[in-house]
């Protein structure tokens, strides 16, 4: 059952005063009668002046009252009813009241101007009560974004565009690009002399060398047994592959030192000279950037690079809910220090206060003449669809009250002027 709402206060007032002042009209005519019943002599003369002006004093405020907001005693008569019948012309004249006194650009403009919003902003957001209070509802606004998204859609969505995104990649011009920035200022032959001296170093390594020896060994023994057996009856093999594994370590490393210590060294000319031109067929030959290609689409189909993309999503929201969720929240410590940031700038740069108050003014400038012909539109159109009883009901509650006091002033004053002229004529007649 639908609770019912409570009486408007205003209506029993507003009845009361109506008794009041047609108790008031009632008591004139009744002086009015009873002086004439008198014979208006003496002092029935003076009550009679009173109360018939009173009387017609009353009549008239109670007609231009009612008049306001519907027909006295249901009679046709011109300019009555004036509110019901003039609602359309009072919702433009509303509106345009409205528009031109409360949406004036230059009147706003200004207001805003003196108000120096910047100011304000940096004094409130300096204080840390409220920078953590803005940080806190919006770690609240996020937990809630976060409980309302599509899980599954947002998993489509994210697993859809990195996808789209990795196969519209052109791969083989990133890797182009990409080894030009890394061979710029000669940054691949540094490269390439870190290469070196690790592999110069690896050579030099005794372990490394017992393996070469035993792969020598080995070697020899495998292909060429006869051989092996001769050479073991004068020296031992083992001697041998020592020797040859420590002589060619030698080599290497001699050649290594030269071409590390010679910047226009054969192989560094060559290995200059190659990767120059597989730069230059990465992004020319296409050929090679339709291998580069095909190599990615496999990697992009793999299995395990699609459950991963399927993934993205469940790490980002359990990392977000995670974090949010946290009174020490890292975001929203972030999102503190950030506000309070802004507010110590507004409050002591002046030109960043000047600034943003004229984007503010501008935004304002822009937003209010976008407003002012939807918003007077939205006025007229909501006056004009009201309920024409509802609408007299409603402004008569409003306004009521102060018209019965009319009424009442209309019968005395009235009854005073009614006093005056009777008082003249009398004057005239001595």
């Amino acid at each position: 059952m639908t609770p019912l709402s409570p009486p408007d206060p205003r209506r029993a007032q507003l009845r009361r005063l109506k008794l009041i002042a047609l108790a008031m009209l009632v008591v004139m005519l009744a002086g009015f009668a009873v002086s004439h019943w008198h014979g208006e002599r003496g002092i029935w003369a003076w009550v009679s002046a009173f109360c018939e002006a009173a009387a017609v004093g009353a009549l008239a405020d109670w007609f231009a009252v009612v008049a306001l907001f519907r027909r006295p005693l249901g009679l046709p008569i011109p300019h009555t009813a004036i509110i019901p019948r003039s609602k359309d012309r009072i919702a433009d004249s509303l509106a345009l009241f409205v528009r031109d006194q409360f949406l004036e650009p230059q009147a706003l403009l200004a207001r805003l101007q003196v108000f120096d919003p910047a100011s304000r902003l940096g004094s409130w957001l300096a204080e840390p009560a409220r920078a953590r209070m803005l940080a806190d509802m919006a770690r609240g606004w996020a937990l809630q974004a976060l409980d309302f998204l599509d899980e599954a859609a947002v998993r489509r969505s994210i697993q859809g565009f990195v996808i789209q995104q990795l196969r519209q990649w052109n791969a083989a011009a990133t890797a182009g690009e990409l080894l030009s920035l890394l061979t710029a200022d000669n940054r691949h032959q540094r490269v390439l002399d870190e290469g070196l001296t690790r592999i110069s170093e690896w050579l030099g390594n005794e372990k490394v060398k017992d393996r070469a020896s035993t792969l020598i060994v080995g070697y020899i023994q495998r292909e060429w047994p006869k051989l092996a057996s001769t050479v073991n009856w004068v020296k031992p093999i083992d001697e041998i592959g020592d020797t040859l594994a420590e002589r060619l370590a030698h080599a290497v490393l001699e050649e290594l030192q030269q071409i590390l210590a010679q910047p226009e060294h054969p192989l560094r000319r060559d290995y200059e000279t190659w990767l120059s031109d597989y730069i230059q067929r990465l992004r020319e030959d296409p050929a090679l950037a339709e291998k580069v290609e095909q190599l990615k689409q496999q990697v992009i189909d793999h299995p395990a690079v699609q459950e991963y993309v399927q993934g993205l999503w469940a790490r980002i929201h359990a990392s977000l809910r995670a974090n949010l969720a946290s009174e020490d929240s890292a975001l929203a410590g972030h999102l503190r220090r950030s506000l309070a940031s802004v507010g110590e700038a507004l409050q002591a740069d002046p030109s960043l206060r000047e600034a943003l108050n004229q984007h503010l003014m501008d935004g304002a400038e822009r937003l209010t003449t976008r407003l002012r012909s939807g918003v007077t539109e939205h006025i007229a159109q909501t006056v004009k669809g009201w309920d024409e009883r509802h609408l007299v009901e409603q402004l008569e509650l409003s306004v009521g009250r102060d018209l019965q006091f009319i009424r009442f002033n209309g019968t005395l004053v009235g009854g005073l002027i009614g006093v005056i002229l009777h008082a003249l004529t009398v004057w005239f007649h001595w």
